[in-house]
């Protein structure tokens, strides 16, 4: 891809990436090792509290995951300048915070999956994991933490 073309991808598909949110204790945003970005785990703008299968459908799970993806997006930007720094997603791991009953963590990370696939194309497909937490940091309904290859 040619430079500046994931930014002009996030055009395209009419996204404008917040400001890299601050981490909520003492830990850095992300950490760069031997081509890899880790990204510290985010939730969705707007610190919406409760769980899912209580609080929240599956629907609104989808979208602060996707939300959560663009928090992520967004540190990725401010840790490496560009976005076309970017050669592969490599993992996503999700976090959701839902009632015990709840069974559809895999369609809530969906939305962070699919924002990657949407922004990355090919090189946004990643390998994943998603548990469900009996609690999270300010009752969050999802975290998602990630990890991005990246060129040095």
């Amino acid at each position: 891809m040619a430079e500046g073309s994931i930014e002009r991808r996030l055009e395209e598909l009419g996204i404008a990436l917040p400001k890299a949110s601050d981490p909520a204790a003492r830990y850095a945003n992300g950490v760069q090792v031997n081509g890899l970005l880790f990204v510290s785990g985010k939730g969705p703008a707007g610190s919406p509290a409760g769980k899912l299968g209580q609080q929240f459908t599956t629907e609104e799970g989808y979208q602060f995951a996707r939300q959560a993806g663009l928090e992520i997006l967004a540190v990725v930007q401010s840790e490496l300048g560009s976005l076309d720094r970017v050669k592969r997603v490599v993992k996503l791991q999700g976090f959701v915070n839902a009632d015990p009953e709840f069974e559809e963590h895999h369609k809530v990370l969906n939305g962070c999956s699919d924002l990657m696939l949407d922004v990355f194309l090919e090189k946004g497909l990643h390998a994943r994991s998603v548990f469900g937490a009996v609690s999270v940091r300010n009752n969050l309904p999802i975290i998602v933490d990630s990890i991005f290859e990246v060129e040095e």
